[in-house]
């Protein structure tokens, strides 16, 4: 079913490509070098690149039709110490969507980017995409997916989207979904006061396979359903929230219930070239019951993000773990030069990682430190 999809979407992009009025090629490589000084020593090398194809053809009705493909290739070498070694390289579809829009509407199909909510660190909407404030180029992988949006007149939004033959995690995910049944979801956004507010929800089908649960579950899979609420508000500060309760009938255990909340604020401060302050508040909760005592972890995180002039910026991250008492830091200088971006970032965390399941967190467990350049062309 996975190839069946690639082969058909990328025959609709080339066959919509082949009439459209405007056409756009973008690249953009990149290359980086992580140092990690912590016990085992680590190193890690790579590359990636990106390539876009973008095609758009506006009709006389005000529709849109447009076309995004793009590839994500990448290799890399991770070296422990001096005597081991562990590569790594793949080609992937990046993104491969088909979408149409109106006045009112918009409706995509294909492999995209879902993302909505207001938190930037520690998000509880985070369901379908990996972004990390850490990572200055925001690179997350998409689904396969359906999606259609209808803005209505007072600047409501209502959105529904259907997910399928996605087999690997996404968001906060423990265990993957069942690719072969569809997952289904929607979100209301409405006008309220200075700001916006909307509830979320979201049904899929879970697996067991390759994750620990294999031998304590008695059956092959579980249902689970999302809900949420969030708003975001400008009260001379901008203020948001986000709540998430997450069910799953696990048959493994009793803790069935997840509660995520996040409380937010940022404010720029008229110093120098403007000091941009984001700060977040965030509690993760397992439970047996709804509104039952759970266990969990508490996060607080605060963003300085302040641009040194034109070229050059610097922004700084710093977590703190209240549960166990540990601080993650995180500190980006960066420089721009017409088609090329660099970075130089350091980082000083615990040596396990509790905030994100990420395959890769591991190199950024301890202290060390990361360069990184781009080109875009």
């Amino acid at each position: 079913m996975y190839k069946v999809q690639l082969t058909i979407l990328f025959c609709l992009t080339i066959f919509i490509k082949s009439f459209s009025q405007e056409r756009n090629f973008n690249e953009q490589v990149i290359g980086w070098l992580t140092f990690n000084i912590d016990n085992p020593f680590m190193t890690q090398a790579g590359i990636r690149y990106l390539p876009e194809l973008r095609s758009n053809k506006i009709f006389n009705d005000n529709l849109n039709l447009k076309t995004d493909f793009s590839l994500n290739a990448y290799g890399n070498v991770l070296m422990y110490g001096f005597d081991s070694t562990e590569t790594n390289a793949k080609i992937k579809p990046y993104r491969l969507q088909l979408g149409l829009s109106g006045n009112q509407f918009e409706a995509r199909i294909g492999l995209q980017k879902i993302s909505f909510g207001s938190a930037s660190m520690l998000r509880p909407l985070m369901w379908f995409d990996r972004l990390d404030p850490r990572d200055p180029l925001q690179l997350t992988d998409g689904v396969y997916s359906i999606l259609g949006k209808y803005y209505f007149l007072n600047n409501a939004n209502i959105w529904f989207w259907t997910l399928y033959s996605n087999k690997d995690t996404k968001g906060w995910e423990i265990f993957p979904s069942n690719k072969e049944k569809p997952e289904i979801g929607g979100r209301i956004q409405l006008p309220l006061f200075t700001g916006e507010i909307a509830g979320t929800y979201h049904y899929r089908e879970g697996i067991f396979n390759g994750t620990f649960a294999d031998t304590l579950s008695n059956r092959n899979g579980f249902s689970e359903n999302r809900y949420a609420i969030d708003g975001k508000f400008d009260l001379e500060i901008g203020f948001w929230f986000e709540a998430a309760l997450i069910h799953q009938n696990l048959d493994f255990t009793n803790q069935r219930y997840q509660r995520l909340i996040n409380v937010g604020a940022d404010y720029t401060f008229g110093l120098g070239n403007g000091l941009n302050m984001i700060t977040e508040y965030f509690t993760y909760q397992k439970a047996e019951n709804v509104f039952g005592k759970g266990s969990g972890i508490d996060f607080g995180a605060i963003s300085l993000n302040y641009p040194l002039n034109i070229i050059n910026n610097i922004q700084a991250i710093v977590y703190y773990d209240f549960t166990n008492s540990e601080y993650y830091r995180f500190i980006n200088f960066s420089w721009t030069y017409d088609n090329w971006m660099i970075y130089i970032m350091g980082f000083w965390n615990p040596e396990r990682f509790n905030i994100y399941n990420y395959a890769d967190a591991n190199i950024f467990a301890g202290k060390g430190c990361q360069i990184m350049l781009t080109f875009n062309h």
